[in-house]
């Protein structure tokens, strides 16, 4: 469902669809729900499918990072990007040996997004919202076992210290910096915010740690309250949610009015994911 509405928003026939990224971590299965969703959608045969598993909550910048790269080093390409997080799949009851998977069972919600990547729009039919100007990834220091998932006979463990807001808030501005100094962007309550939603505790001390203004992290927290965790499909929902707000209070970008924004995830490992916007 998400993927054909996005299809048809885009305007395009689906035929000129060259590259599929199917991310979940709901699962494993030969062939992956790349392919299950190629049928479905009646893709091309030769749609160039790329389908990651596992990765966590940090995906949905990742699967922008590679949209970025196949669109840009692949001319005239369409990368057709899906983010599938069905939990309740993985649900088991409690476990002696596994207590603490409760916590992540009840962190983690369900949903589904999908937006369309490329470079060089026509802009007579497409319509572009957004602009991936950079994007990065990186492993926080000491972050070591600070969330863990493990795929198990009991379902899907998780595991979170509860040290995971202060490690985020702690290296924020660091990525942040590396990300924006090419730009000569400091200040980042000048910015737009597409910040994964962990919980309310991490987006509190982020807040703080950058001393931003309420309203920054007003579309995350929109889509925690109303979705929950939704793991990688989160960030595609803020921004969906950032520019359906935007053209209902007449902004006059899709970004709150504003050119700047960042799309932050982060998830096992620590991993974060950090992706400059412009928007249009």
């Amino acid at each position: 469902e998400a993927a054909t509405k996005a299809i048809k928003e885009w305007g395009q026939p689906k035929s000129k669809i060259t590259h599929l990224v199917f991310c979940t971590t709901s699962g494993v299965d030969m062939p992956g729900a790349d392919y299950q969703l190629t049928k479905l959608l009646g893709l091309r045969p030769s749609v160039k499918r790329l389908m990651m598993y596992q990765q966590g909550c940090f995906a949905g910048g990742t699967v922008l990072r590679l949209a970025k790269d196949l669109a840009e080093n692949n001319k005239g390409s369409r990368v057709l990007v899906v983010c599938s997080e069905i939990t309740a799949v993985t649900f088991r009851g409690p476990s002696d040996t596994h207590l603490d998977s409760m916590v992540g069972q009840a962190l983690f919600g369900d949903g589904a997004a999908a937006v369309i990547i490329g470079a060089d729009p026509d802009t007579s039919i497409e319509r572009p919202l957004f602009q991936l100007v950079s994007a990065a990834q990186t492993i926080l220091p000491d972050s070591d076992g600070a969330i863990d998932g493990h795929l198990r006979e009991v379902g899907l463990t998780f595991h979170l210290l509860k040290d995971v807001p202060g490690l985020i808030s702690k290296n924020i501005e660091k990525s942040l910096v590396e990300a924006f100094a090419p730009i000569g962007i400091n200040d980042w309550n000048s910015i737009f915010w597409i910040a994964h939603p962990g919980g309310p505790a991490i987006l509190d001390q982020v807040e703080i740690k950058l001393d931003l203004k309420e309203e920054k992290l007003r579309a995350t927290r929109n889509v925690l309250s109303d979705y929950g965790n939704m793991s990688s499909a989160c960030v595609l929902f803020i921004l969906d949610e950032m520019r359906n707000k935007s053209l209902e209070e007449g902004k006059s970008t899709t970004g709150e009015g504003l050119e700047w924004g960042v799309l932050f995830g982060f998830g096992p490992g620590l991993t974060v994911e950090t992706v400059v916007l412009h928007s249009v």
